[in-house]
């Protein structure tokens, strides 16, 4: 099987040093992006680690696919504990960040301890340099991209960074990098923030050697760049129309199931306001969206369709430019649009202020900045529903994404047993409930009966994508036979990966209380959901109460 090539960096920001581990063989068990990310976090972070604390660490990693020139092979991850869930959780983000961090001659760079000082920290090939930057106290992405083009000659596509929401331990914040695309769900910027890292930045020329299945690698590529999909044309958006119709986009902070300006919001507006194409690094499938208003000047990259739903659907809003500045607004503050979004339709709820987008504006802003109602509100839903006398709309802590399982019964089970929370990528259901799938794949959107094999099979599947790191928009061009092309080894024991993946998620988070309760949290009802959650953990050879055998996934961390 292949996998990453590379060190493990540590860099401690608390007393200014870097230095290298031989790491191969967690590379070679877990491949590299989200599974070593998860074992290096599960060996390394104590079990009880405070997430804002400097006993917590990240870990930027990258995979195998980052050496290869394949479509959908722009993207990173990035893995710690969630100051929004207090359990451990892996985000990937596209854009370009991948090739430089691969570049450096690193698999993975651990982040860990905690600076005086704010810092700029720079990785290359020949070293690791501590920067102190103090102007950019405060300063948005974008500002801390113009700094490192200005002092490092390094443009934002090597840069990670965060906005104020991360300084300000905002519970929900991203790290962007490419100034718009984000390591965005459970708050790991907030992580960067309580380490005072305000970016880092990955330049190099030794970028490693892994030898690819070129027929397979040319055959995605070539497929990429011809095919006809409406993702081309509208990115994820391109779902709203049909989610609307069969009642699967939240309104009005999930009272409702569906939106009647759908299409004063939706593909359409996408189509109308964008301006030229966008992409990841390498890739010719091209379903970025660079959008601007001639109107107002407004130029962003974005709204994808869970923003529509956040900012537009589920905050009665349908205005699409009003939607365009959240979205530029959150990612130059650095949030996560989803969590964000839903945070302020709760708040617009109990105000009775639904469609107010001069109020949503002005929330975004105090959110990042920690002002006002915003200090409230950047807690997350979890923590600040019974204040605002709203339901609480999340997953273990996580606020809900769109592709609503109340239609969607397999993908509310999936928003069940993901490690992760309310997250729609780690298992993506809704692909098969839709459909977007071919009909001898599809699932009845209705029911749980025979789903939880499904469901393990599709959260294994995700997690090895996310160890390649590949694009989970390859779903159709990934058949079994390319990804054991791609991978080197057969299905069974890439699947056998995944499951690792993801049990030693679940192990790392039972040691921090989490079990079935966790699990077991649906704000809505769904016939045969005890009796489907069950069949998941016997599928799975966990206990009936959510846990991980001792046997099974045990390995205690070094920390416990």
């Amino acid at each position: 099987m292949i996998h990453a090539e590379g060190s493990l960096l540590t860099v401690d920001v608390g007393d200014r040093s870097a230095e290298t581990h031989d790491v191969d063989d967690v590379l070679s068990s877990f491949v590299g992006g989200r599974g070593v990310g998860t074992k290096l976090a599960h060996d390394r972070i104590p079990f009880d680690a405070d997430p804002l604390g400097p006993e917590n660490a990240l870990y930027f990693t990258t995979g195998p696919l980052q050496a290869a020139t394949m479509s959908f092979t722009g993207r990173m991850n990035c893995t710690g504990v969630s100051p929004l869930t207090d359990g451990l959780l892996s985000s990937n983000a596209g854009g370009f960040m991948s090739r430089p961090f691969a570049a450096t001659g690193h698999a993975a760079v651990e982040v860990t301890g905690a600076a005086e000082d704010l810092l700029g920290v720079v990785v290359t090939d020949e070293g690791v340099t501590f920067h102190e930057v103090p102007d950019l106290a405060g300063a948005t992405v974008t500002e801390v991209g113009d700094h490192a083009e200005e002092h490092h000659d390094l443009g934002p596509e090597h840069v990670a960074a965060i906005g104020p929401a991360g300084e300000n331990l905002v519970r929900f914040a991203a790290i962007m990098t490419t100034e718009h695309r984000a390591f965005g769900r459970g708050g790991l910027g907030a992580v960067l923030g309580a380490k005072n890292v305000k970016y880092l930045a990955f330049e190099g020329d030794s970028p490693p050697s892994v030898e690819l299945d070129e027929e397979t690698a040319m055959a995605v590529h070539r497929d990429a760049s011809t095919a006809d999909n409406p993702m081309k044309d509208a990115g994820t958006v391109s779902v709203a129309e049909y989610a609307n119709s069969v009642g699967a986009l939240p309104a009005r902070y999930f009272h409702d199931t569906s939106f009647d300006a759908v299409n004063d919001i939706g593909s359409g507006a996408v189509i109308d306001h964008k301006y030229k194409k966008g992409t990841c690094s390498q890739c010719a499938f091209a379903c970025k969206l660079p959008t601007r208003d001639e109107e107002s000047g407004l130029t962003t990259e974005g709204p994808e369709y869970e923003t529509v739903f956040s900012f537009g659907a589920n905050a009665d809003v349908d205005e699409f430019v009003s939607i365009m500045k959240s979205n530029d607004l959150c990612d130059d503050l650095g949030m996560d649009t989803i969590s964000c979004g839903d945070a302020v339709a709760a708040y617009l709820k109990s105000e009775g202020e639904f469609g107010n987008t001069d109020l949503i504006h002005d929330l975004i802003e105090k959110i990042a900045h920690r002002e006002g109602v915003g200090d409230t509100l950047a807690e997350g839903i979890d923590r600040c529903h019974d204040e605002l006398g709203v339901e609480n709309w999340t997953m273990k802590g996580m606020e809900f994404a769109a592709h609503d399982g109340r239609a969607l019964n397999g993908q509310g089970l999936s928003f069940a047993t993901s490690n992760r929370g309310a997250d729609h990528m780690y298992a993506e259901m809704y692909q098969l409930e839709y459909p977007l799938v071919s009909p001898k794949k599809a699932l009845d959107p209705e029911g749980l009966e025979g789903k939880a094999e499904r469901l393990v099979e599709m959260e294994n599947k995700n997690a090895l994508k996310d160890s390649g790191v590949l694009c989970k928009f390859s779903y159709s061009m990934m058949t079994e036979d390319r990804m054991e092309g791609i991978f080197g080894a057969d299905y069974e024991d890439l699947m056998a990966l995944g499951d690792r993946i993801v049990e030693l998620e679940r192990g790392f988070n039972n040691r921090r209380g989490f079990d079935r309760a966790d699990d077991d949290d649906l704000p809505y009802d769904l016939p045969g959901f005890d009796a489907a959650l069950s069949e998941y953990y016997e599928v799975r050879g966990w206990n009936d109460d959510g846990t991980v055998p001792d046997d099974v996934g045990g390995t205690p961390a070094a920390g416990d």
